[in-house]
């Protein structure tokens, strides 16, 4: 069991990353998955429930309630979608698009903070590494 040693470090480093991220993001008035949401659907074609859980890996009985508090929110909003009437069509609303134009740029620099710390090698590394393992993992799934 050479990988628990990887493992634990990649545990460890979700865990100090999401401490890091989801303090500035809570200060925004968002939850990380309605941070999440709204990143996705920024720029984009209204999507469906499926394609907008596929896009933030959110699982569909969480998605509707981050959705539902979305809504509530005035950041999105759904309608019904004409090429299957079984699913809607979700996107941002001009509010939500507003928020989004704030909210993003400002966490990109709050991660900076810490990405500053890396060498583009360093980066590029990581960056191979994780894909490396990711699709290792998706092999055997």
């Amino acid at each position: 069991m050479k990988f628990l040693p990887l493992l634990r470090e990649l545990a460890s480093s979700y865990q100090a990353f999401e401490r890091f991220s989801a303090p500035h993001i809570k200060s925004m008035n968002l939850t990380a998955s309605q941070f999440d949401v709204i990143a996705t659907l920024a720029n984009q074609p209204p999507m469906t429930c499926k394609e907008l859980g596929e896009q933030t890996l959110i699982t569909k009985g969480t998605l509707t309630g981050i959705l539902d508090r979305l809504v509530i929110k005035e950041m999105i909003e759904r309608s019904s979608n004409d090429e299957d009437g079984r699913s809607q069509k979700i996107r941002l609303t001009e509010y939500g698009q507003s928020i989004f134009s704030q909210a993003f740029p400002s966490h990109m620099q709050h991660l900076q903070k810490a990405f500053d710390q890396l060498s583009e090698a360093d980066m590029h590394n990581l960056s191979a590494s994780l894909k490396k393992l990711r699709l290792a993992m998706e092999k055997h799934t």
